[in-house]
């Protein structure tokens, strides 16, 4: 996906034109996108309140386990295979109610506002506004998603703004001048945290 034209409204903040500068020719929006809607669902619930790099793990165990299985084989896999790769008892019910949900109902997403989408996913016990809005980005390619719920991305703000104590009204006023394109300033302000590279005013 080309990002030239959010990059062009990005460049006027000098935060976003300096994290431009050192990550724009790396970040992507496709890396994790996955056509099962019910997989893609329950990959990120696995994310859910985990390590980055635990996280790794268990959804590379969890690809094996259900490499080549239906949705069907998936919900029938006992819960205690699903614990024995290491997801908790409460989520391996979360990825159950995922694939269930995904079985009974047949929603065309592409054809949904992104709040539809939100309002549609979060009937799913186990799945909140985390999850749902990283499915709009990462699965559905959806451009202006900026999750306030994403501690990584909270914290990067603080540190590339200088910012300690953030109110919403401070991170509203900021996130509102990136629209259309809060999805991109998400992931440059992802990739700044994960190499920990922040903007200076020095």
């Amino acid at each position: 996906m080309n990002f030239r034209k959010a990059f062009d409204h990005l460049k006027s903040d000098k935060v976003m034109s300096f994290l431009i500068l050192k990550f724009g020719k790396i970040i992507t929006i496709e890396d994790r996108y996955e056509k099962n809607y019910a997989k893609a669902i329950s990959l990120l619930i696995i994310e859910q309140q985990v390590s980055f790099k635990a996280a790794i793990t268990i959804k590379k165990r969890f690809n094996k386990l259900i490499n080549k299985k239906t949705n069907k084989d998936i919900l029938n896999i006992k819960d205690e295979k699903m614990q024995s790769i290491g997801i908790s008892k409460r989520k391996v019910k979360y990825i159950k109610n995922t694939f269930n949900y995904f079985e009974e109902k047949k929603i065309e997403f592409e054809k949904l506002e992104d709040y539809k989408i939100i309002e549609e996913l979060v009937k799913i016990k186990g799945v909140g506004m985390w999850t749902s809005q990283m499915f709009l980005i990462f699965i559905m390619f959806r451009l202006n998603i900026f999750s306030k719920g994403d501690l990584a991305l909270i914290n990067s703000v603080k540190k590339n703004y200088g910012i300690e104590k953030l109110d919403d009204f401070r991170l509203e006023t900021l996130t509102k001048k990136w629209e259309p394109y809060k999805t991109i300033a998400s992931l440059l302000l992802w990739k700044s945290i994960e190499n920990q590279v922040f903007f200076s005013k020095k």
